[in-house]
């Protein structure tokens, strides 16, 4: 904790001083996290109604309860894992900025913040099912206990381990509707794990040496480069056979799904040969959060039809 009390105490810069509170408020809660997992919970709710031949005004309800208790639980887990990070923040230039790093949201509020958004979210849930509510609170713990506060520090293999957590939210969404969770929703599930991997080591390779300075084990950092690269690959082939589970979407959607997949390898045989490592890093990367929001939107719009 040295290392965040001399940053805390340390003057401001420009840039942290002229964030606004509502600003602070949304880099605590990590909106970009919550916004995209909120499009994985509501496929997830639109392909149960559809497979499950629910009528969707009919469970509006059930619909909002599951968004806004879903959006807050994955707020209320990012604003624990802020909390928690605090100490390693201020060593990352991408998490300096953090109003825990910067003094301008207190340690205490913030625990409280994450535990009410917690409460709240688990509170909204209940009004759907069961299943929906235990799901969102395992995906919880395994991002704040197992991930944040266990694994992210001390292993290798963090990136695989927090996948779990990511991978939860169409499940919520699924259950939902149908507590029975079809293969359809354990499908969606498998996707999001085996997507993050991809998605991280990308990040991870462009922020390599804030994640040495802050003595994280990502890959990258563990192996090197290449190492972390092949594992890219492994991952996203592995993607390859997946989407064939959601056979039922139609062939137009198998297409795109398959399209996406090569086109991902293709990004990163073609970045590869500007022999920088970090623009093949933002390329996959980039790629990475196109081809999710691409692929789950495609999942609702061919459904339509």
């Amino acid at each position: 904790m040295a290392n965040f009390r001399a940053y805390s105490n340390a003057k401001l810069t420009d840039k942290q001083a002229e964030t606004s509170a509502w600003k602070d408020f949304l880099a605590l809660i990590k909106i970009g996290i919550v916004n995209s997992n909120l499009i994985t919970v509501f496929t997830g709710i639109w392909l149960a109604i559809v497979f499950t031949d629910a009528k969707f005004l009919e469970h509006i309800d059930i619909i909002l309860y599951t968004l806004i208790g879903s959006g807050l639980i994955i707020a209320g887990s990012c604003v624990l894992n802020n909390f928690i990070d605090r100490d390693i923040d201020p060593l990352m230039e991408r998490t300096k900025a953090r109003p825990t790093v910067t003094g301008k949201a207190k340690p205490s509020n913030v625990a409280v913040l994450g535990f009410g958004f917690l409460l709240i979210g688990t509170l909204f849930l209940l009004l759907t099912t069961i299943t929906a509510t235990v799901i969102a609170l395992v995906g919880a713990f395994s991002y704040v206990v197992i991930y944040t506060m266990w694994s992210k520090r001390r292993l290798v293999s963090n990136t695989v381990i927090g996948s779990f957590s990511g991978a939860v939210p169409p499940l919520i969404g699924w259950a939902a509707i149908d507590p029975g969770l079809d293969v359809i929703a354990w499908s969606l599930f498998l996707i999001m794990f085996v997507w993050q991997p991809p998605h991280f080591y990308s990040l991870a390779i462009r922020r390599v040496e804030e994640y040495r300075a802050a003595g994280i084990p990502m890959l990258p950092v563990v192996k090197g480069f290449e190492v972390t690269k092949k594992h890219t690959y492994i991952w996203i082939v592995a993607l390859f056979p997946l989407p064939f589970l959601l056979y039922q979407i139609g062939i137009p959607f198998l297409v795109l799904a398959t399209l996406l997949n090569i086109g991902w390898v293709i990004t990163g045989i073609r970045a590869s040969k500007k022999q920088d490592e970090y623009k093949w890093a933002t390329a996959m990367f980039i790629y990475s959060i196109q081809y999710l929001t691409i692929l789950f939107v495609s999942m609702v719009v061919f459904t339509l039809f």
